[in-house]
């Protein structure tokens, strides 16, 4: 018998493969992973679709409870359904790896995930800032992919099933109300990392001028595709998550005269050259 890793695309229930959807209908149990991403509906049309009821996998289920996903595979047919592409995070690695040390065998059914992107650099995360904690690596990384003429995608932060270091430390299951970072709260980091470093004297690789593309719920029919300077961005909304932003390295023309279909009308009029040296000052 199979351990089965399904992606399920980027938009709602009939993103799904023909193969993925009858490796789901074969499966005596499907979990549906349900903290690195999401979908634009709900864990109830995704049974409705596939004719199956679903198992959520929260965090706690995928990284400490592998063994109960793994239950009987070696005798019968598991599902592990993950929104994009299966091994667009590392957990999902992890278990496949449980899977192979336990001798059952797995099988991949890949499908679209925003990761899925042509001339981009290494990919970067975007974490909430806290008052005591805010990291800035990730701009260092953007920087050098846009040396190279790379784009940037910069994946931002998901808070679900979180708890407070107060419950935590008392062992008290309460989780915080699901959080997702926008693409105006992304921007607005990255321009308080240009101010710093730029009264640091630092040179910038980004600046407030830089192109940037904001996108929420790709793949689904209301996604939105919005491409700005970086300070346009950081006032921008752009509706119900999930949101990720794209950092332009060198645009070829056709790049920016796509750029342009997806802009608000003149935000990116001063924009002519498809050089990089448009965009690092």
């Amino acid at each position: 018998m199979v351990l089965y890793l399904i992606g399920l695309g980027l938009g709602d229930a009939q993103d799904i493969t023909v193969k993925g959807l009858a490796a789901v209908k074969r499966c005596s149990r499907v979990y549906l992973e349900a903290y690195t991403s999401i979908l634009t509906v709900g864990k109830d049309k995704l049974e409705e679709f596939y004719g199956k009821e679903l198992i959520l996998a929260d965090r706690d289920l995928v990284e400490q409870g592998a063994e109960e996903i793994l239950r009987d595979a070696d005798t019968t047919d598991v599902g592990f359904l993950v929104v994009g592409d299966p091994f667009g995070a590392t957990t999902h690695s992890d278990l496949v790896l449980r899977a192979v040390h336990a001798g059952i065998p797995y099988k991949v059914i890949h499908n679209a995930s925003i990761m899925n992107l042509y001339n981009f650099g290494e990919t970067v995360s975007f974490v909430f800032w806290t008052e005591t904690w805010k990291p800035e690596s990730y701009f260092d990384k953007i920087c050098k992919n846009r040396a190279m003429g790379l784009h940037t995608l910069c994946l931002l932060d998901i808070k679900v099933k979180e708890q407070t270091i107060e419950n935590m430390m008392r062992g008290k299951k309460i989780y915080e109300p699901p959080r997702f970072m926008t693409v105006a709260q992304a921007a607005d980091q990255l321009l308080q990392i240009i101010q710093r470093r730029r009264e640091a004297g630092e040179e910038l690789g980004v600046t407030e001028e830089t192109v940037c593309v904001g996108v929420a719920r790709l793949g689904s029919d209301d996604q939105v595709i919005r491409a700005a300077p970086l300070r346009e961005l950081a006032s921008c909304d752009l509706g119900e998550p999930l949101h990720s932003l794209v950092v332009t390295g060198k645009l070829h023309p056709l790049e920016l005269d796509l750029l342009k279909v997806n802009a608000q009308q003149g935000a990116l009029d001063g924009v002519k050259m498809a050089d990089s040296s448009t965009f690092i000052s």
